[in-house]
């Protein structure tokens, strides 16, 4: 693997000194000051990456140029974003980029209902509470039709927690469900999401699916021209969630895809959180499936309950992400391709040494470190046990 560690730029309280002696060479980084649909400037591109260099690193994958979110509707001014979408590729290109991953999923980024559940030993991670969405959903948002969209025991259960809830709770929840991460999706109040929700409303799963497709293929040209790759990252959770249409959660999603977009420098970011928060996919099958047209990866590992809810796992290597065959997948693809394949430890524990620095929830120091470490012995183990 080619491991890279993300970077949210001036504003991330690790430095590139600190990110250098993880021991990797590529940043994983973007603009997160251009609000979505602006051409990112050359020379603001041109800075970031000379600033990255200078530290003795190299920027080699945006996350993320944003879509904007008239170019999913297709409403607005979505052809001048999509004009300025390729803009920004031959500029991240001539700068060093090779990879940019990005999503197309409606409004939100991701969602979690909890960013502090505390383990045993005292470290933390994020757990997604379906629950929870659903009291969000029905008794915060109140959205139409939403108590409807649910089946009678979430129904009666996210009644429950509501009725539990102190106002602290509802808050909590409330922040949790629509923080944003720099540069993708603000932070954003219940009106503001319920307005942005309904602008969805005419848009259907099939709909949606078209807008990406064509999206993709406008774009493939400045990819072929570029020497660029474009890797979608899944819907996280991997199911729809407050109405809205969900594309990229499955294999067969993925195959419609391939199909679609014919062009191999449109691919997959392999995000195996993102895909293992649902039972139904195999992780391990999706990268033997479509290996050929995965450009980036992001591992780490989940546990689930029985009732549907799932957190972060204790550590990268353990968890319902059959981690071991999944390096393994990788190591092989490799060795047909002749190089590596982008890869960073997605998300990691908080733990106590880390409290003092304002990190983005999940983007811890020591936890992400704590991935990475565990990633490399098992590289290392599987290379040299099979050979690779």
């Amino acid at each position: 693997m080619r491991a890279c560690w993300r970077w949210f730029g001036d504003g991330d309280p690790l430095s590139l000194a600190e990110i250098r002696q993880t021991g990797v060479r590529d940043v994983v980084a973007a603009l997160s000051e251009r609000r979505p649909g602006e051409a990112w400037p050359l020379e603001e591109v041109r800075a970031r990456a000379e600033k990255v260099r200078a530290a003795g690193l190299f920027w080699t994958v945006v996350e993320s140029i944003p879509v904007h979110e008239d170019i999913k509707k297709h409403t607005g001014e979505w052809r001048r974003y999509v004009e300025n979408y390729k803009t920004s590729l031959r500029h991240v290109a001539a700068c060093g980029v090779k990879t940019v991953c990005y999503n197309f999923m409606p409004v939100l980024d991701w969602t979690r209902t909890d960013v502090q559940t505390r383990l045993d030993d005292g470290s933390v991670v994020m757990t997604y509470n379906p629950y929870e969405v659903a009291a969000f959903d029905i008794y915060a948002l109140k959205r139409p039709g939403a108590a409807e969209a649910y089946d009678a025991a979430t129904v009666a259960r996210a009644a429950e927690i509501w009725a539990q809830a102190t106002d602290a709770d509802r808050q909590r929840l409330e922040k949790t469900i629509l923080m944003g991460l720099p540069g993708t999706v603000d932070d954003l109040t219940p009106a503001e999401f319920l307005a942005q929700v309904r602008e969805y409303e005419s848009v259907g799963e099939q709909d949606l699916r078209d807008h990406l497709y064509g999206f993709l293929n406008e774009i493939t040209p400045v990819l072929e021209e570029t020497g660029l790759t474009m890797a979608i990252h899944p819907d996280d959770p991997p199911y729809p969630i407050f109405g809205l249409p969900r594309i990229l959660s499955t294999a067969a999603d993925m195959r419609q895809m391939c199909a679609a977009c014919p062009s191999e420098r449109v691919g997959f970011t392999l995000c195996s959180g993102s895909l293992g928060g649902s039972l139904a996919n195999d992780e391990v099958a999706i990268f033997h499936e479509f290996a050929r047209r995965i450009h980036f990866c992001h591992f780490r590992n989940l546990v689930h309950a029985p009732d549907g809810v799932f957190r972060e796992s204790e550590s990268h290597l353990t968890g319902k992400v059959d981690m071991p065959a999944l390096m393994l997948e990788l190591l092989r693809e490799e060795k047909r391709r002749g190089e590596k394949i982008f890869l960073r430890p997605d998300h990691g524990r908080q733990f106590a040494i880390d409290r003092h620095r304002p990190c983005y929830w999940g983007y811890s120091f020591v936890g992400r470190l704590t991935g990475l470490s565990e990633l490399r012995g098992l590289e290392c183990g599987l290379r040299r046990a099979y050979g690779l």
